[in-house]
């Protein structure tokens, strides 16, 4: 099992309370409350300390408040491009689209808020998401390849 994988397990497995406390933190930044802090140091530190290639602080953080905003189930391969691709074709899917073209063009510190968006509409379609996944990609959103592969998952083209 990778890193990714303990951390994503780790979150899963918070309980209620925690994931209200993650769900108040959405949107705020990591140092902004002790409570916060202190809640990010319990889930990510033990996994650092374990592993170096635990995912990148700024990612956990994200990764973190999205799963508690909206903990959708967990299924390998179903990809977040992937699944908003596959929504069925009604009123809403221009709207869709334009949200995830703006998605693919932002820095990883504008990224909350649309992602957030975009949970939303898969948890209303009842989709899973593969979390390990979004966060191996977010950690290396700088690169190019990832936002050129989502856009070809979307598209629902071979990858």
């Amino acid at each position: 099992m990778t890193a990714t994988h303990d951390f994503i397990a780790t979150i899963q497995s918070l309980k209620a309370g925690d994931l209200g406390r993650l769900r108040k933190l959405a949107n705020r930044p990591l140092d902004e409350t002790v409570d916060g802090f202190d809640l990010f140091a319990g889930l990510w530190w033990p996994l650092r300390q374990k592993n170096q290639f635990a995912p990148r602080r700024e990612v956990a953080w994200l990764i973190a408040k999205l799963y508690g905003f909206c903990p959708v189930e967990q299924q390998e391969g179903t990809t977040l491009a992937r699944q908003l691709g596959t929504l069925p074709k009604d009123e809403n899917c221009q709207k869709y689209q334009r949200r995830f073209d703006r998605l693919l063009q932002l820095p990883l510190n504008q990224l909350e808020e649309p992602l957030q968006q975009i949970l939303r509409i898969l948890a209303r379609y009842e989709r899973p998401l593969d979390w390990i996944r979004l966060t191996d990609d977010l950690s290396r959103w700088e690169n190019q390849e990832i936002r050129l592969r989502w856009a070809k998952e979307y598209l629902g083209q071979n990858s």
